[in-house]
């Protein structure tokens, strides 16, 4: 092996040994990754595995699986749009409004009908309210841990 190899390698086991890993400026952490990712799957496991199990029709069911869906999406959106924004990169003011009304109207809706929803007992609200906030959340998070990391590694 090469000296250069050697140094490389020497380097490495170094940081292993440390415990540390080497991250590029502006990457998150592993265990920010992991955290988010993990969140995002546990939230969006929970709601469905409820959903799933609930005693009401399947209409009802499809409802809130695409208020799910729908916040989901609007949510990644709407971080990517306010993210664009603020670096710069042109955003259309009716896509920023509609990212904006889109997320609005998916709480709303999630909202109202959980407020209405007569088969459904106190505390599965109160989960569905959770598991679809913490869904929405994880998913804002990782997207911007997306983010990050690209912008991170284009730097090269």
């Amino acid at each position: 092996m090469s000296k250069e190899t050697e140094g490389f390698f020497e380097k490495e086991i170094q940081s292993v040994v440390k415990g540390r890993v080497e991250r590029k400026e502006g990457d998150p952490t592993a265990a920010f990754k992991g955290a988010s990712w993990a969140a995002l799957l546990i939230g969006i496991s929970a709601y469905l595995i409820g959903l799933f199990n609930a005693a009401m029709e399947l209409n009802e069911k499809g409802y809130y699986f695409a208020i799910l869906v729908f916040g989901l999406y609007a949510a990644v959106s709407l971080q990517k749009a306010v993210r664009d924004k603020d670096e710069g990169i042109p955003v259309t003011n009716i896509y920023y409004g509609i990212s904006w009304f889109a997320l609005i109207v998916s709480i709303s809706l999630m909202g109202i009908g959980l407020f209405n929803a007569g088969s459904i007992i106190l505390s599965e609200k109160g989960f569905y309210a959770m598991a679809f906030v913490l869904s929405i959340f994880s998913a804002i998070t990782v997207q911007k841990n997306v983010r990050d990391m690209e912008k991170a590694h284009a730097r090269d």
